[in-house]
């Protein structure tokens, strides 16, 4: 189940909600396949000016994307192809649509969960 949180500056979120809703799905979809869509679940967190910080500075343009993804991922002898296919689609996604300035600040970070560490409500996902 590929569920995203992405953390963004709340300027750059306002009212781009369901473009960039429907941009990350589409991401997700486009490496997965159609399978995948109604599985993706995502979070938008806009993080108020002054509170994203690069390098000691405050900054506007970053973006921290964490996607949680089955463990079994890394394993697969295309992993490293699937894992960049994923780290440059989100990326995309997000530039697409919130602009190109946000591209060098994007971080998208695959967070493994084995099948057995993952519930949905309160029944074990499989």
């Amino acid at each position: 189940m590929p569920h995203l949180t992405v953390h963004l500056p709340e300027n750059r979120l306002a009212g781009n909600e369901p473009d960039l809703v429907t941009a990350l799905t589409e991401a997700i979809v486009d490496v997965y396949g159609e399978w995948a869509r109604g599985l993706v679940s995502i979070r938008l967190a806009g993080v108020p000016a002054g509170r994203f910080a690069q390098g000691g500075e405050i900054v506007d343009t970053n973006v921290s994307v964490t996607l949680g993804v089955r463990a079994g991922v890394f394993d697969r002898p295309d992993a490293a192809h699937i894992t960049a296919r994923l780290g440059a689609a989100l990326t995309d996604a997000i530039t697409n649509v919130l602009g190109e300035e946000l591209r060098a600040g994007t971080m998208v970070e695959l967070v493994a969960s084995p099948q057995e560490r993952t519930f949905v409500g309160v029944v074990l996902a499989v």
